[in-house]
């Protein structure tokens, strides 16, 4: 398949980019700074995983970085897609469980409501934003990505110093959920994703097995054999973080992947500790 691929020098776009060419797919590159797009015939395939990281205390500037780098490019893409003569049958849009908002305990899946807040509405807007795509008879999925895991990169790795320095701790009360995924999972759900002519629409890409940030912190302790003795209250985490703390680190999604499952992906780590022992000892 020829393929084409945004974000390909991210955390997820370069794993996803070795394993496509060890496959023998033929990769196409887009720098996510090209405006418009400049899509070639002969596709079979896109994957936009392209926008600005929401790491990082969020200013106006950051925001609208975060906001116009998802929706603009996105619409854009899609636009260009639906102007070629022989579009590509599948385009796989990364998304978030941001679109979910701070739900508690409440179990979450891709028939839930979009919740409230900046992120929320981000991820609502930039569904909405493969509009184009869809109406031009490309099959679309939205991939909602979950706190994705890996070794060298996404959450786990800038947790992994303070960890391993034994100054680690869970954040706020610990009772907020975090669904989690492997980043090798992120990249067999793309794969499933091209592949699967039945999955369309929204997907959640989390593990089954949502866990607290207490069960979290504990866990990921326990893998290192490193003490979690040292907890950062909310009132630390909003002071350091600003709005991104309540979003992503205070925040509660419980969130299933219900769609996915039904279609037959069989997740490689749905377990947090097998994840973790895997991620941080291999």
């Amino acid at each position: 398949m020829k393929i084409l691929v945004t974000g390909s020098r991210g955390f997820i776009g370069s794993k996803l980019v070795s394993f496509l060419e060890a496959e023998r797919h033929e990769v196409v590159r887009l720098d996510r700074k090209a405006a418009p797009p400049a899509i070639e015939e002969g596709l079979d395939a896109v994957v936009h995983l392209a926008g600005e990281p929401i790491s990082g205390r969020w200013t106006v500037r950051k925001k609208r970085r975060i906001r116009e780098s998802r929706l603009g490019g996105t619409r854009q893409l899609c636009e260009a897609l639906a102007r070629l003569e022989r579009r590509p049958r599948v385009l796989v849009s990364a998304s978030a469980i941001g679109y979910y908002g701070d739900r508690g305990t409440e179990p979450l899946n891709e028939d839930s409501p979009a919740g409230t807040g900046f992120l929320a509405g981000v991820c609502r807007d930039w569904e909405a934003a493969t509009g184009p795509a869809v109406e031009a008879g490309i099959r679309v999925v939205n991939l909602r990505l979950g706190m994705v895991l890996g070794r060298d990169g996404g959450a786990l790795g800038k947790m992994l110093f303070p960890f391993r320095m034994g100054v680690g701790g869970i954040i706020g009360n610990g009772r907020q959920f975090w669904s989690w995924v492997a980043v090798e999972d992120v990249v067999g759900v793309i794969r499933h994703s091209l592949a699967t002519e039945a999955v369309s629409g929204p997907i959640n890409v989390v593990s089954p097995n949502a866990v607290t940030n207490r069960e979290f912190t504990k866990t990921l302790g326990r893998v290192l054999g490193r003490p979690t003795v040292f907890p950062m209250p909310g009132l630390v985490a909003r002071a350091v973080f600003g709005e991104m703390a309540d979003a992503l680190l205070l925040g509660s999604a419980r969130v299933q992947p219900i769609r996915l499952e039904g279609s037959g992906y069989r997740f490689h780590f749905p377990g947090l500790e097998t994840a973790l022992r895997h991620l941080v000892l291999k």
